[in-house]
């Protein structure tokens, strides 16, 4: 995969995904795919503003059809367990249908490293940045995630860091072109 064709899409959980930024979002891939050669396009967490963009690609595939979506999962992301990914592939295939189970062309199984745990989508992300020459996010500098307890049976709480943050933070340092249309 060429990093220079390549753009990944990185954005809090929530956030309120409406016509309005449905259009932008449109317009940022549509520039990504005419203008800059841009073929492959990054998914990871199931955040609804990523969610919201393999939408908005899938629709544009019909338009760009050399274009690809690629996800990246890790452990603790897998839509199913491995057996029965096994079952429904085999269900599909007896229909004939070309079907992927994740609506994308290409899955990296992100196992660089052994983690399993809630923080393994930090470097999953990172690997993505790394693999992309284009970023686009939805990041609010205002934003903070809910607090949390410190442990299951901690009456202390914390303010946890932004993931998003974090993977904005991570392209800045490694110097990729970022779209926030947060801002546009």
């Amino acid at each position: 995969m060429e990093i220079h064709k390549s753009c990944v899409f990185l954005g809090h959980r929530a956030v309120d995904c409406d016509e309005h930024l449905k259009q932008k979002i449109k317009g940022v891939v549509e520039n990504l795919i005419v203008y800059c050669g841009t073929t492959n396009f990054l998914f990871g967490s199931r955040s609804n503003f990523v969610s919201f963009c393999l939408n908005i690609v899938t629709e544009l595939k019909l338009k760009y059809p050399h274009i690809k979506r690629i996800a990246y999962t890790c452990n603790h992301e897998s839509c199913i367990l491995e057996s029965e990914r096994t079952v429904w592939q085999k269900i599909y295939s007896s229909y004939k249908l070309n079907t992927n189970l994740l609506t994308v062309d290409e899955e990296i199984y992100y196992t660089t490293r052994a983690i399993s745990n809630k923080a393994s989508y930090i470097q999953r992300n990172f690997a993505m940045i790394d693999a992309s020459y284009y970023c686009v996010f939805y990041y609010n500098k205002e934003y903070k995630p809910p607090k949390r307890k410190l442990s299951k049976h901690s009456i202390l709480n914390y303010q946890p860091n932004s993931g998003t943050k974090l993977a904005y933070d991570y392209a800045i340092k490694k110097h990729k072109k970022i779209i926030n249309v947060s801002l546009l």
